[in-house]
């Protein structure tokens, strides 16, 4: 007989046919429980025998016996088997997208709200599916998309890049923050065209181009262009130049999770609203991240962010 060779799924199957023989002690009962004909059963049998290089039936006239290496393999067989199959199953979930790991980078203006609600909502809705998370500059997001260093990326006012497709899942209303020392602090909302002599405060258009056109762009439309003053701190959850009285910002809704007592925020009239989008590569997505995508829109609706 031939040596045998590394375990195959055909071999696999040998075996489930072989451990139903010797489990059934009758090659018809057996073949009728596998719904296979008895001549290809006893076939398979013979094969696996031939692969393993031992005898596992003594076979006579009408009967059989389960030789020393047959009834080993009948103690040790449904174990493998068992083994294989919940290894077979788990694959199949990484294929389903039920199991996998997604990295996420996310950038700061979506981490007031956005970010940790959103991946909040996923990791329970996808359990099995494991999230790395990163707080990045806009830069970093875009090229590490590109390159795939990450496997989505959660950003404001997402800039149109090659082979980087993105999904909006928010409009975010946009309003004003003041010192509630300020004197429009007292307005329910307050006409952007109030801001036209205001110092707004800004990032460089270098970290976030779009919404840097996006604000200046609103301005205009009602008439005036911004007193600009750039911001220096990228990331600043105490909105230090605002208190300071150095100038205003246009921020989004979710900027007022943990704002001080000495801010307020304010909706502006007429509404505004910046898009969230995530990014992903445009031809390359697992399926984990197919699966989050879609979990993730539908938690944008339910939470009525579109």
């Amino acid at each position: 007989m031939a040596t045998a060779s590394l375990l195959t799924v055909t071999d696999l199957r040998r075996l489930r046919y072989f451990l139903a023989v010797a489990q059934e002690r009758n090659f018809t009962r057996a073949a009728e429980r596998l719904h296979i004909a008895q001549p290809a059963l006893s076939r398979q049998v013979k094969l696996l025998e031939q692969e393993l290089g031992v005898e596992l039936l003594h076979r006579t006239t009408h009967d059989f016996e389960l030789t020393d290496a047959g009834t080993f393999l009948v103690e040790r067989g449904p174990t493998l088997l068992s083994a294989a199959e919940e290894l077979w199953r788990s694959v199949r979930t990484y294929g389903a997208g039920e199991r996998g790991e997604v990295i996420v980078a996310y950038s700061a203006s979506t981490s007031y709200e956005t970010a940790p609600l959103l991946l909040k909502e996923v990791v329970e809705r996808l359990p099995g599916i494991a999230l790395n998370t990163a707080l990045k500059s806009l830069s970093e997001i875009i090229a590490g998309v590109a390159d795939g260093s990450f496997d989505v990326g959660l950003v404001r006012c997402a800039p149109q890049a090659t082979n980087i497709e993105a999904r909006i899942v928010r409009l975010e209303r946009q309003g004003v923050l003041l010192r509630r020392d300020h004197r429009l602090a007292t307005s329910s909302c307050v006409p952007l065209t109030e801001l036209a002599h205001e110092i707004l405060l800004l990032h460089s258009r270098e970290a976030n181009p779009g919404h840097y056109d996006a604000v200046v762009d609103a301005c205009t439309a009602q008439g005036f262009h911004p007193k600009i003053l750039l911001r220096t701190i990228s990331f600043d959850l105490a909105h230090s130049p605002v208190v300071d009285g150095q100038g205003i910002a246009i921020m989004g809704e979710s900027s007022q999770s943990g704002l001080s007592d000495d801010l307020v925020w304010l909706p502006l009239s007429p509404d505004i609203a910046f898009d969230v989008s995530l990014l992903t590569r445009r031809h390359r997505h697992s399926p984990a991240v197919e699966r989050l995508l879609a979990a993730a829109g539908e938690i944008a609706v339910e939470l009525e962010w579109l």
